[in-house]
């Protein structure tokens, strides 16, 4: 168990460096429904997370007779550390120039105005079907899966994947909801730079994260 929880620790930190999202909430906690739309974002996005996860490590096939991985994870590994480098080709390409202000998704302009059941369509949408963390929860649902696991191991290795991924969302909004306004110059200012750096750093993290994934199933296959 330790060693599956220790192959899929790369990979939550992949979802939980996430800056759009992590904006997004923060955004959220200076609109009109604060407190609400939030916590509804942040329980959604830790619900994606788990369903993703939980639906791709039951998929059979992914263990090999011997206990091994199968060959179908090592397709699934190479496939998505594939997709993950170009995703990366493609956020580094689309970062700001010099001097440049970065592009706000339009959807963030209506932040302020989103309801409870909106924010929490949100968060799932960010969590579960953004491209990015998608392949990264298939990737981690991949690698428990192929694990060689009984089920409460499963449970727990998922467990553990799912809160380290939600821990950058879950933090402020926990610390939001019981500081409040204490907390806005903090907030701002990380939103900020968020919204800035995003590009460049989901570039080379997507990049190592990916070659990473090429590697394991280069190796499983040959």
């Amino acid at each position: 168990m330790g060693e599956a929880i220790g192959q899929v620790i790369g990979l939550a930190v992949g979802i939980a460096i996430s800056p759009v999202p992590i904006a997004a909430v923060i955004l959220m906690m200076f609109s009109g429904r604060a407190r609400a739309n939030s916590a509804a974002f942040m329980v959604a996005w830790i619900a994606g997370i788990a369903v993703v996860t939980t639906v791709v490590t039951l998929i059979p096939g992914l263990e090999a007779d011997d206990g091994e991985p199968g060959t179908a994870a090592g397709w699934v590994k190479l496939v998505l550390g594939l997709l993950l480098v170009l995703v990366a080709l493609r956020q580094w390409r689309s970062r700001p120039q010099a001097g440049d202000e970065p592009e706000l998704p339009g959807w963030m302009a209506r932040i302020d105005t989103m309801k409870s059941g909106a924010a929490f369509g949100l968060g799932f949408l960010l969590s579960a079907v953004n491209p990015k963390n998608l392949l990264l929860g298939i990737a981690a649902g991949a690698a428990i899966g192929s694990a060689g696991l009984a089920g409460g191991e499963i449970a727990v290795v998922i467990t553990a994947f799912t809160l380290l991924a939600a821990v950058t969302v879950i933090v402020p909004v926990v610390g939001f909801l019981l500081a409040g306004d204490r907390m806005d110059r903090t907030l701002d200012a990380t939103k900020d730079w968020l919204i800035r750096n995003n590009s460049v750093v989901m570039a080379v993290l997507l990049v190592v994260l990916g070659v990473n994934l090429l590697g394991d199933g280069i190796s499983i296959l040959s």
